[in-house]
């Protein structure tokens, strides 16, 4: 996912590195589906083939962050019945709506916001090919769907250019395209925080709290960057101009699930990836893992290690009142019971 950096005197310079992200990150996605590790049809149409192989650390990283994420957000589907609505901030070239769809999960509609430059090429690939545009068409009713250079909006599919340093001017355009604060409502952000500032990043994040009356917050990004490895991480960026901001809010799980309470959610936790790769349902795991041959065990493990999933919520409706029952969907040693907050972990 690409992701807005902080203003400054080298603002454009750094958005633009950081929109680079947006290609790397989706050349890696497209590589581990080709090698096997999870099915994605629609990625062919956003990005090139990489040129060279990704090492299986990177595939088997790339895995756990796309299983995580996809498993935590189905669970949230499954709870509200996909009477919801998700919002991917910093989405890139991302295409859950066109998976979701096929898996007939789709909420009652999927926003997504990035940078204009950012939506601009992904509008052209859609409209440009009938496997992105026909999937759209077909989930549409009613008068022709709305589409400029920079956003589209269809009965269950809007995209939108904006810069979530400002979410003022972000939400007037998502209420155009007929958001529905009063509708549960999961937001979604994937290497994002990371590149704003703290607080850029807690402006956004009390939007989030403060617009919405049932709310889930999933965050995918860097922790334990205070350490050698973290550090080297840093300064890789660093070196393209790519400046976290927001580092210092990963130092560490607990300095994640802070920055959430903080804000005004009312829950939060968070796992490093490696607990989320360990509690994937395992038949899969062994499945990836004999894909490729991987002799870097502990360069995977600090990355695992390097990485979190953090999430939170905020129940004002009492949800978990009328959803009482419970299922094991996302991380399989556990489950999401609704009582107080849409996903508060219990041990089964």
């Amino acid at each position: 996912m690409s992701k807005p950096a902080g203003p400054g005197p080298d603002s454009d310079t750094a958005d633009e590195a950081v929109r680079g992200t947006c290609d790397d990150a989706s050349i890696c996605k497209r590589f581990a589906v080709s090698a096997g590790y999870w099915k994605d049809p629609y990625i062919q149409y956003f990005v090139r083939q990489a040129k060279e192989r990704k090492a299986p650390e990177i595939n088997r990283g790339y895995y756990a962050r796309v299983q995580g994420v996809h498993l935590l957000l189905k669970a949230f589907l499954r709870k509200t019945e996909c009477n919801c609505q998700i919002i991917n901030l910093g989405a890139g070239l991302d295409t859950t709506f066109w998976r979701l769809k096929d898996e007939n999960l789709l909420p009652k509609k999927y926003f997504e916001v990035d940078f204009p430059a950012i939506v601009a090429r992904k509008l052209y690939n859609i409209k440009s090919k009938p496997p992105l545009s026909k999937p759209i068409m077909e989930t549409h009713s009613g008068e022709s769907l709305l589409l400029d250079a920079h956003s589209l909006d269809s009965a269950r599919y809007s995209i939108i250019g904006a810069d979530l340093r400002n979410p003022k001017d972000m939400e007037e355009k998502l209420k155009k395209m007929s958001l529905d604060p009063q509708l549960p409502t999961l937001l979604v952000t994937e290497c994002v925080l990371v590149y704003m500032t703290p607080e850029q990043s807690a402006s956004l994040l009390q939007w989030a709290t403060n617009t919405f009356t049932t709310a889930m917050f999933i965050n995918y990004e860097q922790v334990n960057m205070m350490d050698r490895f973290g550090q080297i991480m840093v300064e890789n960026l660093q070196r393209r101009q790519c400046n976290l901001a927001g580092v210092d809010a990963c130092q560490s799980l607990e300095s994640q699930t802070e920055r959430l309470l903080s804000t005004g959610w009312e829950s939060a936790d968070a796992w490093n990836m490696m607990k989320v790769y360990s509690n994937l349902p395992q038949e899969d795991v062994m499945r990836i893992e004999k894909l490729e041959f991987l002799d870097e065990k502990e360069l995977l493990e600090q990355l695992l290690l390097h990485y979190c999933i953090s999430w939170a919520t905020k129940d004002s409706l009492g949800l978990g009142k009328t959803f009482i029952y419970a299922y094991g969907v996302a991380f399989p040693t556990y489950v999401y019971h609704m009582h107080c907050s849409l996903c508060k972990l219990q041990i089964s």
